[in-house]
């Protein structure tokens, strides 16, 4: 059995995290902050999906800062339109994430 050196887990116990982003429904919106300012915020993923790892590629996709807190993936900018493309090709489902 081949241990996978960054999880610790068995390399076959991969194939669960591709299985949990099918299960997902994620929410896409935008909210006005102070100063007229617009963030997008990416919210509801499970415990199983490492949301700091797609934080990651969702801001260096979109070119934005962002941070996570309390789950959710806060990026900085209008980008409610942009991200579910990313997020299909990250290996969620497209149907899994509403606009």
């Amino acid at each position: 059995m081949e241990i996978d050196p960054k999880t610790g887990l068995p390399v076959d116990a991969a194939v669960w995290e591709d299985l949990a982003k099918s299960e997902q429904k994620i929410r896409v919106s935008t909210e006005k902050r102070r100063y007229g300012k617009v963030a997008t915020i990416v919210s509801g993923f499970d415990k199983s999906i490492d949301v700091k790892a797609t934080a990651r590629a969702l801001k260096e996709e979109l070119a934005c800062g962002g941070t996570v807190k309390d789950g959710k993936i806060e990026l900085q900018g209008n980008h409610g339109k942009k991200v579910k493309p990313i997020l299909v090709r990250l290996g969620f489902q497209e149907d899994s994430v509403e606009d």
